[in-house]
């Protein structure tokens, strides 16, 4: 199959998803790519391309939050910025020194935040609408 015809297959894969399932999809990803390096440390350079990949995610994740078009709570974006500010820490801390472990704690945030995003939200939680669009229409990738 051409590269032009998977690019439309997988376009139209996309429109076809919610926003959630695309932000989910994102963070799986990003788990897996950090899984195939945690067991293969040998590699440097998939190693750092993993780890790049995840700051890519978490710097778009960064921006969203902190656009005034963002309908989030406070404590929310807050939180999310937190959470991302440690994921930076941890990212520069995995790049220094390539360990397993490193890669752990970067791997559990990216696979519960893609849980969270598949599981349907309750009423009264936040509507699509008030969610940011972490990798909706982003060019994310490996």
């Amino acid at each position: 199959m051409s590269q032009n015809k998977v690019q439309a297959y997988a376009q139209t894969q996309k429109s076809a998803l919610s926003s959630r399932e695309i932000e989910a999809m994102a963070f799986t990803k990003a788990a897996l790519l950090l899984e195939n390096a945690k067991n293969n440390l040998e590699d440097y350079d998939s190693y750092a391309s993993a780890l790049k990949f995840n700051q890519l995610l978490w710097t778009i994740i960064q921006a969203d939050v902190v656009d005034k078009e963002n309908k989030l709570p406070d404590l929310l974006k807050a939180n999310i910025l937190s959470l991302s500010i440690f994921v930076d820490k941890q990212t520069i801390q995995a790049l220094a020194d390539s360990k397993a472990e490193h890669l752990e704690t970067l791997i559990n945030i990216n696979k519960n935040l893609a849980e969270g995003l598949m599981t349907k939200p309750a009423d009264g939680e936040l509507p699509e609408t008030a969610r940011p669009k972490v990798a909706a229409g982003s060019a994310i990738t490996a």
